[in-house]
């Protein structure tokens, strides 16, 4: 704690206090908002390094209203700041503490910004007026009546009030000294009053005009009150008799307009102003009556509430969000299908079951205005298009498209919002996408809506549940809000590389589109429409600096990527537009310093004129010149080719086939590996299965353990298949983890193989799963591991009879360069597989499409 007969420093930083008076000996609790007060709290008060830190200048300012300026008060009030409370949110707010030291008189301004600092004389010092009252006779007797009018207004007072039997106690402990001061802050008094007893100096001044203040309290307190009598006159008097006995009583700072001017534009508004701007924002918002009866309660809460409390910032955040949030505003959908149709057919190649669901949602709205959004899910691997699809739609409809990130998202409040008794609390995702668009009707596209977690702030897949279901959702609850709100007008579209990560509950919510890979005839069209056009922009090119044959195109699509999407094949697109823009800028620097010399020794005869447009005419025959994009170029600029045909190869030997998988990435090819060695007729499977794949693999050896025989696979009749025989299945890629139903017959094919001796087709993949009595069935993902068979050249596929509805979704180049083998039991898997039949094998049908 300061101790207050210590002198003063010479410097202070000022704390300007508006229309408000703060006098020593006397507490006070200070509100700061304008900037430059902020920022000498933030450099001095908080920073408690020194001891000069905690004591600052409080100086009254008055806004006269004949005046144009605001007049700074040349005496102050040196304070020691007690404590200091507050908040950065929503926006800086202190409240200070002070308790009032002695008086101090501006000599002159220091330092304005960024604070206002200034050079100060101490008036008075409690010690030396001790001193003085006992010394001087007229000063005692004044300090005695004195306290004889406090006592007597104290005895007016209720005792049963605990408050007054302290007032007596604290009465009795203040100084003679200080008691003018002390209790005109404590009787009613107006501004100016209190300002003049601020400017006087003087002990005995100062107490006779505090004993009048004092008389006319306890007169008040028996009903006349000289108040009321005439405020307004008695506050202009004493105003001007203030400024008369006082002429340089007035601070003139080196620049008055500019500084009352800054602390001006500092307060911007009253809290008063802000709270009925508030109101007339709820008036005109057009709310729905349930909202608008909670946001007129909370108003009239807030209207009661002190600016000091932390509750007023977050009340008046609330009522900021129910007014900007879109209630009744909407877009008007744009129901041309035909135009629909064109522009969807623009903006993306192929996708037809994606885009005839949407064509159908828009002939539905078109004939019935009052159908509540769809919840579209589109699942298909990345780079397929998913994200842009639904941009697409958003435009093609005229609505606002917002896109929410669910990746990673593993706290239920990102979706539902906190409740307002948390600090920082605010609304969830939905309700921020809505306020951003304004509009109650937008596309909200719910991104990699799989890849949500949980964890101890709850499952945010089940916060979901209510705004996918278009029965709930007309009636949303945002924990923030605490209102309902429709969400029946918005068009959600979820996107997924996977359904198996998604919860049932939300599943069942949704309207899955699969969306599958492209084929190598989509690539090169997606290449020549989106991918190199918008590849030539980002890396300075044109048509004309760049020619890209369809061959070369090929060549990079099939040799260095093997994805469904289309990522990969960008980058590499990338990768060649940036080293022809080396080629191109090369070659327009060498025809420009040709052209010069050409130019130059010419003709010495020809004018300046002449030479340019000899330049100008090579370097332009120059850029005509398209640079051919060839694959030798290809290799020097991407490097040799990444995937290469290894299924000749691979299939040369005994114990090898070719299966297909799914993958969230798309289909994949997958190659099974088996071999034999001397043992105990162990089993040993490797290459991270899951626990589906190993019961294939011991299915399918068992299911041919019980026909080796009929397979002419042992050599004498009875002799088990594994007798001193150990198995090793391996699935290459041993770091990638493989599960799932899809293998069975691959394992068959592989221990046949393995067995007989015999090698199977290299152009042959397959897929199915097997049941102990040799039955082919159905699996899933066909038209994905179709076309990854078809990416990695094979064209011949073994699949289940069942699946042969599946085909009907491939592409019709596809189908054409491919043959399918529909199989119902093991046996035709077996047929198919290899060159000619095993001696004895049952004769099963088999057919072709």
């Amino acid at each position: 704690m300061v101790v207050p007969n210590r002198d003063l420093p010479k410097r202070l930083p000022l704390l300007i206090l508006k229309d408000k008076v703060l006098l020593p000996g006397s507490s006070m609790r200070i509100a700061v908002r304008d900037n430059a007060s902020l920022r000498m709290i933030d450099s001095r008060l908080l920073r408690k390094d020194t001891l000069s830190s905690v004591i600052i200048g409080v100086v009254p300012r008055r806004s006269d209203k004949e005046d144009e300026e605001s007049l700074l008060h040349a005496t102050g009030t040196a304070a020691v700041v007690v404590q200091v409370t507050g908040t950065n949110w929503p926006k800086p707010l202190y409240t200070l503490l002070v308790t009032g030291l002695c008086r101090f008189r501006i000599d002159k301004t220091v330092m304005e910004e960024p604070y206002l600092i200034a050079e100060v004389t101490q008036l008075d010092r409690p010690t030396e007026q001790e001193a003085e009252i006992r010394k001087n006779a007229v000063l005692t007797t004044l300090a005695e009546e004195f306290r004889l009018f406090a006592n007597e207004i104290v005895d007016m007072l209720d005792g049963r009030i605990p408050v007054v039997s302290r007032l007596k106690d604290m009465l009795s402990g203040i100084p003679d000294g200080s008691l003018p001061d002390t209790l005109t802050s404590i009787v009613k008094a107006s501004y100016l009053e209190k300002l003049e007893i601020l400017n006087t100096v003087d002990l005995i001044e100062r107490f006779k005009k505090s004993l009048h203040l004092l008389k006319r309290q306890k007169e008040g307190m028996k009903g006349k009150n000289p108040l009321r009598s005439g405020p307004e006159v008695i506050n202009r008097r004493l105003w001007k008799s203030n400024n008369s006995k006082r002429g340089g009583n007035m601070l003139v700072p080196k620049d008055p307009k500019r500084v009352s001017k800054r602390f001006d534009d500092d307060d911007e508004n009253d809290d008063e102003d802000d709270v009925e701007e508030l109101e007339r924002k709820i008036r005109s918002a057009d709310l729905p009556e349930h909202a608008f009866k909670v946001a007129m309660k909370e108003l009239k809460r807030l209207k009661k509430m002190p600016p000091q409390f932390p509750e007023h910032a977050t009340t008046r955040n609330y009522l900021e969000w129910m007014v900007d949030l879109p209630w009744s505003q909407e877009t008007k959908d744009k129901l041309d299908i035909s135009q629909a149709r064109i522009d969807l057919d623009h903006d993306h190649y192929g996708l037809e079951k994606l885009k005839k669901r949407v064509i159908e949602y828009l002939a539905v709205r078109k004939l019935k205005n009052s159908l509540k959004g769809p919840i579209l899910c589109f699942v298909g691997p990345p780079g397929v298009g998913k994200t842009s699809v639904g941009r697409s739609i958003a435009n093609t409809l005229g609505r606002e498209f917002q896109r929410i990130s669910l990746g990673g998202i593993c706290d239920q409040s990102d979706i539902r919002g906190h409740r307002r008794t948390y600090i920082g609390s605010m609304p969830g995702r939905i309700l921020n996408a809505l306020k951003t668009v304004g509009v109650k009707n937008p596309v909200i596209l719910l991104d990699e809506v799989d890849k949500m977690g949980k964890s101890l702030h709850g499952d945010p897949s089940a916060a979901l549940l209510e705004v996918l279901d278009p029965e709930q959702n007309w009636t949303f609850v945002d924990h923030y809000l605490n209102i309902p709100f429709d969400l029946s007008q918005v068009l959600f579209i979820a996107t997924a590389n996977t359904v198996s990560t998604i919860p049932a509950a939300l599943l069942d919510r949704m309207e899955l589109i699969m969306v599958p890979g492209y084929t190598q005839e989509e690539k090169v069209a997606i290449s020549k429409r989106h991918l190199l056009p918008k590849q030539l922009k980002e890396h300075g090119l044109t048509e004309q600096d760049i020619e890209v044959p369809g061959d070369s195109l090929k060549a990079v699509i099939s040799n260095y990527t093997r994805e469904a999407g289309v990522r990969s094949l960008e980058r590499k697109i990338g990768g060649v537009c940036r080293a022809v823009a080396v080629q191109v800028a090369e070659a327009t620097r060498n025809a420009s310093e040709k052209a010069e010399e050409k130019a130059e020794a010419g003709s010495k005869e020809d004018s300046k004129e002449l030479k340019d447009k000899h330049k100008s005419d090579s370097a332009q025959t120059a850029d005509k010149k398209a640079f051919l994009v060839t694959e030798k170029f290809l290799v020097d600029v991407l490097g040799p080719p990444i995937f290469e045909s290894e299924v000749a190869q691979r299939l040369s030997t005994p114990g090898v086939a070719v299966g297909l998988a799914w993958t969230a990435m798309g289909g994949e090819i997958m190659f099974v590996e088996a071999t034999r060695m001397g043992g105990e007729g162990k089993i040993t499977l490797t290459g991270q299965l899951g626990d589906v794949m190993k019961e294939s693999a011991q299915l399918a050896l068992s299911w041919l353990r019980s026909r080796s025989v009929e397979y002419s696979l042992t050599a004498e009749d009875g002799v088990d298949l594994l007798e001193r025989t150990d198995v090793h299945i391996h699935f290459p890629a041993g770091a990638v983890g493989k599960d799932g139903p899809s293998a069975g017959v691959t394992i068959v094919t592989v221990l046949v193989s393995l067995f007989s001796g015999r090698c199977t087709r290299s152009d042959t993949a397959m897929t199915g799963e097997i049941t102990l009595r040799g039955l082919v069935l159905p699996v899933g993902g066909i038209k994905e591991k179709v076309l990854a068979a078809h990416r990695a050249g094979l064209r011949r596929v073994i699949l289940p009879r069942r699946n042969e509805k599946d085909l009907s979704e491939l592409p019709d180049n596809v189908k054409d360069e491919m043959t399918f083998i529909l199989a119902n039991r093991v046996e035709d898997v077996l047929r198919a597989a290899f060159d000619d039949e095993f001696p004895g094998m049952a004769q099963a049908t088999s057919s072709k499409l």
